[in-house]
């Protein structure tokens, strides 16, 4: 996809850490705040991908609210402040969590159906892949 130049680059760029600061907001406020809650239902919806991999444990599911909202901050740092260094700060370390993230998913299936599998790895690809591609919009030039 070819943008326009530099103020549409910024905008998407901006948009698109804050959009992903806000639902690792809302999912990780979740988790931490109502923990069994966001076992038994996320990703809400009807899917139930977490609790595909029992048993439940407080512990594990309020630590990972934890990194959601340490994700968060560092999307809203990404969006708010807009400098190469912290974008790709931000997508680097999201990508490395997003990695391992997959790889255990991919190894293991839990108690998913096939639909439910699909999905849940492509979330986990989105989610490593698109925020180092957020931060590799900095390098982006207009043509003149």
């Amino acid at each position: 996809m070819k943008l326009s130049g530099p103020p549409a680059t910024r905008l998407l760029r901006r948009a698109g850490f804050a959009a992903l600061g806000l639902v690792n907001l809302v999912w990780g406020g979740w988790a931490v705040g109502a923990p069994e809650h966001f076992y038994s239902t996320f990703p809400g919806f009807g899917l139930r991908w977490t609790s595909a991999y029992p048993p439940y444990n407080q512990h594990l599911v309020v630590d990972l609210g934890a990194t959601m909202l340490t994700l968060a901050v560092l999307f809203a740092g990404a969006a708010i402040l807009d400098r190469p260094a912290v974008s790709w700060l931000a997508g680097i370390a999201t990508a490395v969590f997003g990695t391992l993230h997959f790889g255990y998913h991919a190894l293991h299936a839990g108690h998913m159906g096939t639909s439910d599998r699909v999905l849940s790895l492509l979330s986990l690809v989105g989610g490593a892949l698109v925020p180092p591609l957020l931060a590799a919009t900095h390098h982006l030039r207009t043509e003149r």
